[in-house]
């Protein structure tokens, strides 16, 4: 049986292998929009088979934002 509180911290879209999106995210210290981005990627097809292209897409969205916003840097 899958507790809610393991579906709230490692929902099954974003466990796939050996490393969860959050954990990248923190470890790589990124910022709001390459976490979510990386998200999106993490999870397309996953979630839902039949949204992966909306997911990429949202990606994408959170990518143009990044280089928009001027928040990319030289690190």
């Amino acid at each position: 049986m899958v507790t809610k509180n393991k579906i709230i911290s490692s929902p099954a879209h974003y466990t796939y292998g050996d490393y969860q999106a959050i954990d990248v995210i923190e470890d790589w210290k990124l910022n709001y929009h390459l976490g979510n981005a990386l998200k999106y990627i993490c999870r397309a097809g996953r979630k839902d088979p039949s949204k992966k292209a909306e997911d990429l897409g949202k990606a994408i969205w959170y990518l143009e934002r990044e280089i928009q916003t001027g928040c990319l840097s030289s690190e």
